[in-house]
């Protein structure tokens, strides 16, 4: 009977034992992520994350935000009926219609590349030269451009509207009776454009989650500080808040386009452009304001090159494009 008993212990210690073991198998060793702590630390006074609301929505009502997306993708606001806002600048495709640069309505490709619509209220100014003060002033511009959606007035893009009979109601909930005017058009354009915000991987990374990109973007991203990227590409566009030279250290490959100084006629803006927002640019290209280079690690190399005295590598430059990817806007990813 003892000896019955002995082996009865002896059995539940070996299988105690066992269980211990393999508990102590499972337990995961605790990665390490100083790296990307210090790194997050660095960062954190340079860069912000996106805000939820874009400034002016205090008085975006949901009826103006509706009849905004209908005239986004009106194409009755062109002069063949068969253009819209969307046209170029594709929701579905990250705000851009990924091309160099695009066709009018006649056709022919403008001479600059369209620049996405997403987050494009925290913008400082509107367009690569910065002709548009915010939104309102944007959504007139392209509608009335005779190289563009061409409508020669405001009175015939008003009338055009008019003659749809489901607008009446749309403008009478949104801004009142008899509200059918341009001014209210663009208006209605931008209130729905404030709401075409994106959160992203880096978002969440300077949030604190250190396991929010890889250690590769994390280089990355080291990369990009000690290139001086950050010199231009700050805040939380990472760009969008300055001017700056198109060629500072070596002029760009096309001289053609002279930028700011086409809206200002002053020789000290000759060249010189809206510095580009990185939100989202790794699903934006091409790139330039030309829409002049596809790859967008030919690009972080030759803006090393042109802009900052940096010679960068491929393998440097694929670690940089890696780390902007983080910006791709979680709507249009799997991560």
């Amino acid at each position: 009977m003892m000896k019955k008993v002995m082996m009865i212990v002896v059995s539940v210690l070996i299988a105690l034992a066992l269980v211990q073991c393999g508990g102590e198998a499972k337990q995961e060793v605790k990665e390490d992520l100083s790296y990307q702590q210090g790194i997050l630390s660095k960062v954190k006074p340079m860069f912000a994350v996106v805000p939820d609301k874009m400034p002016g929505f205090e008085n975006d009502t949901d009826a103006r935000i509706k009849l905004g997306e209908k005239l986004y993708f009106e194409t009755a606001l062109s002069n063949t009926g068969d253009m819209s806002c969307n046209t170029c600048h594709d929701i579905a495709t990250a705000g851009v219609d990924n091309k160099p640069t695009s066709e009018g309505t006649n056709g022919i490709p403008g001479p600059r590349n369209s620049p996405t619509v997403l987050n494009a209220g925290f913008h400082f100014v509107q367009f690569w030269d910065g002709r548009a003060a915010d939104l309102n002033e944007q959504a007139g511009g392209p509608i009335l451009n005779p190289a563009e959606m061409a409508i020669p007035d405001s009175a015939t893009a008003v009338a055009n509207i008019k003659a749809i009979p489901e607008y009446k109601a749309l403008f009478t909930e949104a801004f009142g009776e008899n509200s059918i005017d341009f001014e209210n058009i663009t208006e209605a354009m931008a209130a729905f454009e404030r709401t075409l915000v994106t959160h992203d991987r880096f978002d969440s990374f300077l949030k604190g989650d250190l396991k929010a990109i890889t250690k590769t973007e994390v280089e990355g991203l080291d990369l990009f500080l000690g290139k001086a990227c950050v010199t231009c590409h700050m805040g939380s566009m990472l760009g969008a808040n300055m001017y700056q030279k198109n060629g500072l250290i070596k002029p760009y490959k096309d001289l053609t386009d002279e930028g700011r100084f086409e809206v200002t006629g002053l020789e000290q803006d000759k060249f010189m452009f809206k510095v580009p927002a990185l939100r989202n640019i790794g699903l934006t290209g091409p790139y330039f304001h030309d829409g002049g280079v596809e790859s967008l690690e030919e690009t972080i190399i030759m803006m090393g090159d042109m802009q900052l005295m940096q010679q960068i590598s491929a393998e440097e430059a694929a670690k940089i494009a890696a780390f902007l990817k983080t910006m791709d806007g979680k709507q249009f990813t799997k991560g």
